[in-house]
């Protein structure tokens, strides 16, 4: 797998571009802003997808002009698919920023997989920060290190905050527990905000991690 990061916008979230190990075609998660950017690291690859972790504006910024220089789809969970295309629920509104996605072409559910070139990234609804929030996670073949996009759901040593509009710290503990605590310890979790990070190192040091 290949996997690009660039940091974008005011929060400083985690774009990432992810392409199989040939360089074929791309999936763009969470294109957050400067769609310059973002197409400059696509190169001259077919962007596949345009995948949404969940809905909030500070994913969201480069949404519309990135569909439109590419003609790709746009994918998110179907509980986040309304409020993607109001900055009331985006929750910029609150904060000042008038961002808004178009309405999605796909949608997404627990188990589904989306895919780039011989590129599989599994569906793990992980509501909690949002009602659909997503991450993705990649297996990958024998010797492969799996690799997880976790968005807001988990970050190193936190997890995604649960006062906004729709969220849930219930919902979220439980999905941390059911979903991404059983991964394999070796996962490398590529976050929506700060550095990477491990499943294993998350048990040890993830106070929101479940304990035996």
């Amino acid at each position: 797998m290949q996997i690009t990061r660039l940091v974008l916008g005011p929060l400083e979230t985690n774009c990432w571009v992810v392409s199989d190990d040939d360089g074929g075609p791309v999936i763009v998660i969470d294109p957050a802003d400067d769609v310059d950017r973002i197409v400059a690291a696509v190169g001259e690859r077919v962007v596949e997808s345009v995948v949404l972790t969940h809905g909030h504006f500070d994913h969201i910024g480069a949404v519309t002009a990135l569909l439109a220089l590419t003609g790709a789809p746009l994918v998110v969970h179907h509980d986040d698919a309304d409020s993607i295309t109001t900055s009331r629920g985006t929750g910029g509104e609150a904060f000042g920023f008038d961002v808004v996605a178009p309405p999605a072409d796909q949608l997404l559910a627990d188990g589904d997989v989306v895919s780039a070139g011989s590129l599989r990234l599994s569906v793990l609804h992980t509501p909690g920060h949002t009602p659909g929030g997503i991450c993705l996670f990649s297996q990958g073949a024998e010797g492969v290190t799996p690799q997880l996009f976790s968005g807001d759901t988990l970050f190193a040593g936190s997890v995604g905050r649960t006062d906004f509009p729709g969220g849930d710290g219930r919902a979220l503990s439980l999905s941390i527990a059911e979903k991404l605590a059983p991964l394999p310890p070796e996962t490398v979790v590529h976050p929506g905000h700060g550095p990477d990070s491990t499943i294993g190192r998350e048990r040890r040091l993830n106070p929101f991690f479940p304990r035996a």
